[in-house]
């Protein structure tokens, strides 16, 4: 159990570290390219990997599960919540999307108990309300500055934090190559329709940058933007299933706050590509959601008492 555990957090914070790529390359091509072009190129180029992993992992016949349903619906649910992040991208400062996003694994912490059953004291769940006071620090209500692009990475955090409370529950029967599979085919197949559908409408231009990166007609890309693309298929294949290995193997209350160790990158990715230096708010409200999630991180280590939630689920 206790290699299980360990297992599963060295898989997030390498995950996290791998999924973090993703985001200055997503952030380069989103003036020129719409999210559903990226998507659909690299789930494209990450298809083979993947097919070719669950061959060598499970078997190719345990793509036909008998959990079929939960598997697309969580990976539709991912589909969602990738999507609208990457639309807060092309609006925010890296460091303010990301930061905002880390309010995953608080919601992660909140669900375990009523959809696993995991006890989760109520100190546990007063951390996410912590966690709340640091987003509106970093949102800074009144100021004149809000953009409304920070609420479409707190709603891709809540997604997320679902769908990787799906990928613990189906985890028993089902691999994180699988698992990353059903994934990559949600992108891809989201990807066309929701473009088909803006097409269809005839709608191809907005003001706001988020919605111009959602509805902006398709391009031939350059070769080097190309790269930028295809490239996300090889991080998105490694990622994806360091994280649903991460989520199959530990309780999920106990490994999300490694998620935390994402917040060493994006500043980083930020300043280097983009110029980004984050603002004092930005800074003090991370701080704040961080420090929330280590706090509930420390009090899920202890024996629960009698004040704790307890919320049992039929695992059907």
């Amino acid at each position: 159990m206790q290699n299980r555990m360990v297992l599963g957090m060295l898989s997030l914070c390498l995950g996290v570290l791998v999924f973090s790529l993703q985001d200055p390359l997503v952030k380069a091509v989103s003036s020129t390219y719409p999210v559903t072009e990226v998507m659909a190129i690299r789930s494209v180029v990450a298809l083979p990997i993947l097919i070719f992993l669950v061959h060598a992992d499970v078997g190719l016949r345990a793509i036909a599960s008998k959990r079929i349903a939960m598997l697309t619906v969580r990976a539709f649910t991912q589909f969602a919540s990738y999507t609208i992040y990457y639309l807060a991208i092309a609006a925010l400062p890296l460091a303010d999307a990301v930061a905002l996003y880390f309010m995953a694994p608080l919601f992660i912490m909140a669900l375990a108990g009523p959809y696993l059953g995991e006890r989760v004291s109520w100190q546990t769940l007063a951390t996410v309300l912590l966690g709340l006071v640091g987003v509106l620090v970093m949102l800074r209500p009144g100021a004149g500055l809000f953009d409304w692009a920070a609420l479409l990475s707190l709603g891709s955090a809540a997604l997320y934090g679902f769908s990787q409370l799906m990928a613990r529950k189906i985890g028993d029967t089902e691999s994180s190559t699988v698992m990353a599979f059903y994934q990559n085919g949600a992108y891809l197949v989201g990807a066309a329709v929701v473009a088909g559908a803006f097409h269809l409408a005839g709608i191809t231009h907005a003001v706001h940058p988020s919605l111009e990166f959602l509805v902006r007609p398709w391009l031939w890309p350059t070769t080097s933007d190309f790269l930028k693309m295809a490239s996300c298929g090889f991080i998105a294949s490694a990622g994806m299933i360091l994280l649903s290995q991460a989520y199959r193997l530990a309780p999920a209350n106990r490994v999300a706050t490694f998620e935390y160790t994402g917040i060493l990158w994006s500043p980083l990715w930020g300043f280097l590509f983009f110029a980004e230096v984050p603002r004092l708010t930005t800074v003090m409200g991370a701080a704040l959601i961080i420090g929330a999630g280590m706090l509930a991180l420390n009090l899920s280590r202890r024996p629960v008492a009698a004040p704790s939630i307890t919320v049992s689920c039929d695992p059907a």
